[in-house]
């Protein structure tokens, strides 16, 4: 099924499609950087030069310390190993082993093999695959449960900068998309995909929220290069106040919820009148914390879902999450659109 402005559309009905796109491009956008330099476009590949750790409470279990060592790796993608699992593989870092993304607490999970190999929250990691140029990594865990950081992402961020990268001998991949595709789902959400039109590959994003608390409509353009990368990796997960009351009352009786690791430094939480603590990323006189979030530490986190190489073309995004990310990029193998770029 073609339809403009949304091209093929692999997942969603354009009935549905209509008004959301609509509401899409009435909503201003807040930010807009597309003019910002490109990411670098190196030849071959890198891994990192020497290993490094950084910890952090944990997200399910927050009164445990979790470690995260990242070393350097021979092999393509980026590896987690659960060195408390003695006969268990590495899982690779891609869209085949995408297990859930979570229910109460929205996440991507990688599992391969056995059930037990298993690893929680994983999208704030995996989304540096895409935001740093590092292309070969393996990620050593005591559990399949993460750290939690009250900024963001960028302590993993700082601690693989302060790694330093070694180049490989592998030539660097890009893909892209065949041809403009969108993917939807029943309540109106989308993302659709351009193809990369660059002589360079180049990923823009237009990322657009909408929520009913004081987050509200949040909408930004951006390419992705490292620093704007950075600056966006500080963006912590938000919540609402109802959410954070259910987790702190019902939410108990759950295993899952019970211990999750969230305090008010690490997470975002507004009410439909204000935000119960302070939100960073600032521009002008609003917050627009959740939107890099969503755009640089969920988006992208399922980007890096690709494993063969680094994507490139322009992606618009419209009040999506995990679920639809990952259906997104699924669909885009089992319908043959990725393509190398350039081919």
């Amino acid at each position: 099924m073609t339809q403009e402005p949304f091209g093929r559309v692999l997942a969603g009905s354009i009935d549905s499609l209509h008004p959301s796109y609509d509401a899409f491009t009435r909503q201003g956008v807040d930010l807009d950087l597309l003019q910002s330099p490109q990411f670098f476009t190196p030849e071959t590949t890198h891994t990192i030069e020497r290993p490094v750790s950084v910890s952090g409470p944990g997200t399910f279990l927050g009164k445990a310390t979790r470690t995260l060592t990242f070393e350097p790796f021979d092999r393509e993608g980026w590896w987690f190993v659960r060195d408390d699992l003695d006969d268990c593989l590495p899982v690779r870092v891609s869209i085949r082993n995408v297990w859930t993304t979570g229910d109460v607490v929205s996440n991507i999970v990688l599992r391969s093999g056995p059930p037990q190999n298993y690893i929680r929250m994983v999208e704030h990691i995996v989304a540096l695959k895409c935001g740093l140029p590092i292309d070969n990594l393996l990620i050593r865990m005591e559990s399949g449960d993460p750290p939690l950081f009250n900024r963001g992402s960028l302590d993993v961020v700082d601690a693989l900068e302060s790694a330093g990268l070694r180049e490989t001998s592998t030539p660097m991949r890009y893909f892209t998309v065949k041809e403009k595709v969108t993917v939807a789902s029943p309540s109106g959400s989308f993302l659709i995909f351009h193809p990369c039109t660059d002589p360079e590959p180049r990923l823009t994003i237009d990322c657009a929220i909408d929520f009913p608390t004081a987050i509200g409509r949040q909408r930004i353009r951006f390419p992705l290069n490292r620093e704007l990368f950075k600056y966006g990796a500080e963006a912590r997960t938000n919540t609402s106040f109802i959410k954070m009351l259910y987790c702190r009352t019902i939410g108990k009786l759950f295993a899952d919820v019970r211990n999750l690791g969230y305090t008010r430094d690490n997470i975002v939480i507004a009410s439909r009148w204000g935000y119960i603590n302070e939100p960073k990323l600032i521009h002008g006189k609003k917050s627009l914390e959740a939107a890099w979030h969503r755009a640089t530490l969920d988006l992208l986190a399922a980007i890096a879902l690709v494993e063969e190489g680094r994507f490139c073309g322009h992606i618009e995004s419209y009040k999506a999450g995990h679920g639809l990310d990952c259906q997104a990029v699924r669909l885009l193998y089992k319908r043959k659109v990725l393509t190398p770029f350039g081919a």
